[in-house]
């Protein structure tokens, strides 16, 4: 409680899915003086507003998840944006960091880092063994880059930053929108509107045999929590949920718990990204004591309870 209570804390991005979840959490651990601004406020691909920040917080803590995000679709379309933006909101937030005495930096990395054919479940150890997959290659080496940053900035300046690859988050307060959304809550989506238009069947991107692992997001806030409170080394950190399960087997799973009865079709035009992704969490457990708690299906309930509750207009 006391790392919360006597400390001045900034969240990039806090205003987004991950964010709003990890306020919460902090708020609940006693964070007295905490601040989430969002995008509207500052701009951090602008340099200038990075320092704007600073000045204004100047934070003690900062936990960085500013980033632009989106699905397959997204990253094909927008391979340039996704890694200038990405790599300066990164790299200027550190920096500024660094000048503006931050006891402690949390990057908030992601697994499309690592390479496309890495062994599974994947191992911190591998995450330099290859180029990522090419879909997603220009945002996943952007955050890489925030890695090098980091451990480069503690051999030079002792600066205590440290950084964590989480796998693919689902959960409550997702985002639905068609044109960006990962896929669980695109097919969440696709599944209850097809039911509400008594469609015959829906359309899903590529094969179904690519495989994945999810993490539910207020299991995520709560990793990074721990480790911003415990872990002070430059190594970087896997945060998921040691589970892994084909996107044909999901896409079965969300029709059952959304009663979609209708006919499942693929696009095999379409990517399949990633062949797998499965994430060895053994150095999380054994570095700040986390291992995810919820179940996947229950996790899938909340989440589409909340679209139901809240997107169905």
């Amino acid at each position: 409680m006391s790392f919360w209570e006597n400390n001045r804390i900034l969240i990039t991005g806090g205003t987004g899915f991950l964010g709003q979840h990890l306020v919460k959490k902090i708020q609940s651990l006693g964070a007295k003086t905490l601040f989430a601004p969002s995008s509207l406020d500052y701009d951090l691909v602008d340099n200038r507003q990075v320092i704007k920040m600073y000045e204004k917080f100047y934070p003690q803590t900062v936990i960085h998840l500013a980033a632009l995000v989106g699905g397959i679709g997204a990253n094909r379309a927008n391979p340039g944006k996704f890694l200038y933006d990405n790599l300066m909101m990164g790299v200027q937030a550190i920096e500024q960091a660094r000048l503006h005495n931050v006891e402690k930096f949390v990057a908030v990395g992601t697994i499309c880092s690592y390479p496309k054919f890495t062994p599974v479940p994947f191992k911190e150890k591998d995450l330099w063994n290859g180029y990522p997959e090419e879909t997603n290659a220009p945002y996943g080496l952007a955050k890489k880059m925030l890695l090098v940053q980091c451990q480069a900035y503690r051999a030079q300046y002792n600066f205590n930053s440290i950084y964590l690859l989480p796998v693919n988050l689902y959960g409550p307060g997702d985002n639905f929108n068609p044109k960006t959304s990962h896929v669980i809550p695109a097919l969440i989506r696709k599944c209850l509107e097809a039911k509400r238009n008594n469609d015959k069947y829906i359309t899903v991107w590529g094969t179904g045999n690519a495989t994945r692992e999810f993490l539910y997001v207020e299991d995520c806030a709560e990793a990074i929590c721990l480790a911003a409170e415990k872990y002070n080394s430059p190594e970087p950190v896997n945060i998921g949920s040691f589970m892994e399960i084909s996107i044909k087997d999901l896409i079965h799973l969300i029709a059952e718990l959304t009663e979609f009865k209708g006919e499942i079709k693929w696009d095999t035009t379409k990517p399949d990204g990633q062949p797998r992704r499965c994430l060895d969490t053994t150095k999380a457990e054994k570095e700040f004591g986390f291992k995810a708690s919820t179940p996947f299906k229950e996790g899938l309930k909340k989440s589409i309870d909340w679209y139901l509750k809240n997107y169905t207009a």
